[in-house]
């Protein structure tokens, strides 16, 4: 149930600015859990991404934040864990339900780390073509202050904390983190767990790219690994593989309907991702329109 409700909040806050006014009673309602996931590190849950937690003897190391309603009880909730300052936030890519706490933590002193392309495209209006939505530029409190275009490592808490980019997967701005001492990976919105992942085709993502985030991934990592999903519960090596197996099966299969010079109504009435729906297909995405991203993704590589 937690799967379902995580992500149902972020779907009904992707849609237009305008009709979010009846929905801003759904953060009061909101809960953030928290589980430990190993030593020193912790994953959050409330409406939208996951967060991730490092804490010790040095600082709060935080990964996203969420939207700006809910940072009082994200602190809150880290505050149960340590009482030390939040010194850090790392945002996984540019969405808001990722970085909807950038200003706030921001003000209170943390310093905002992401990748490059995170604060172009915070910076400056964006559509998202999947949802048609408008999404206006990132006052430039929330904007990030440190960015990378490779990778960068955190030594603080006593651990490495390597953070890289994976390219044109979830978007063009993804970034992983990975915990090598807690061996502990948070994967952003480039792993969705049990469920359909959107792939942000308007931002340069694509399906490929999930697929190559996931291969950069699993040779690091082993049955012991603990891997925060970007969305879903917390998984592991396994849970990681099947849904790289689930991508490359519908690629295939919707590669295979692209090739036939099908429209994609044609596509969608062919249902070609039908062996995965069960499983795959009842949160965020429903197949339709998972099928949609994916032809507005493979379609323009014919």
């Amino acid at each position: 149930m937690r799967v379902r409700n995580n992500v149902a909040v972020w779907a009904i806050l992707a849609l237009p600015i305008s009709t979010l006014s009846a929905n801003a009673q759904d953060f009061d309602n909101v809960q953030i859990s928290t589980q430990q996931v190993a030593p020193g590190v912790y994953m959050l849950m409330g409406a939208g991404g996951n967060l991730g937690v490092s804490v010790g003897e040095d600082a709060v190391f935080l990964i996203d934040d969420q939207y700006a309603p809910l940072t009082d009880k994200i602190v809150a909730a880290i505050r149960e864990i340590s009482d030390l300052p939040i010194e850090f936030v790392l945002n996984t890519h540019w969405h808001s339900d990722h970085t909807g706490g950038n200003e706030n933590l921001g003000e209170a002193g943390a310093l905002i780390v992401a990748h490059d392309n995170v604060r172009e495209r915070m910076s400056v209006e964006q559509f998202m073509e999947a949802f048609g939505r408008t999404v206006p530029a990132s006052p430039p409190g929330a904007l990030p202050i440190v960015t990378f275009s490779e990778a960068v490592t955190f030594h603080i808490n006593g651990d490495e904390i390597f953070v890289f980019h994976v390219a044109n997967a979830h978007t063009d701005g993804d970034a992983i983190v990975h915990f090598r001492r807690a061996n502990t990976v948070h994967m952003g919105d480039t792993f969705f767990n049990g469920l359909y992942p959107f792939i942000d085709v308007s931002a340069g993502g694509s399906i490929d790219g999930m697929i190559a985030a996931a291969d950069r991934v699993l040779p690091l990592i082993d049955d012991e690994t603990r891997v925060i999903p970007g969305h879903g519960t917390l998984s592991n090596k396994a849970g990681l593989a099947e849904f790289r197996e689930m991508l490359v099966g519908v690629r295939e299969a919707m590669a295979e309907q692209i090739a036939m010079g099908k429209s994609l109504e044609e596509v969608q009435a062919a249902k070609p991702t039908a062996a995965w729906d069960e499983k795959w297909g009842q949160g965020f995405l429903n197949p339709e329109t998972f099928t949609r991203i994916l032809y507005s993704d493979l379609s323009r590589k014919k």
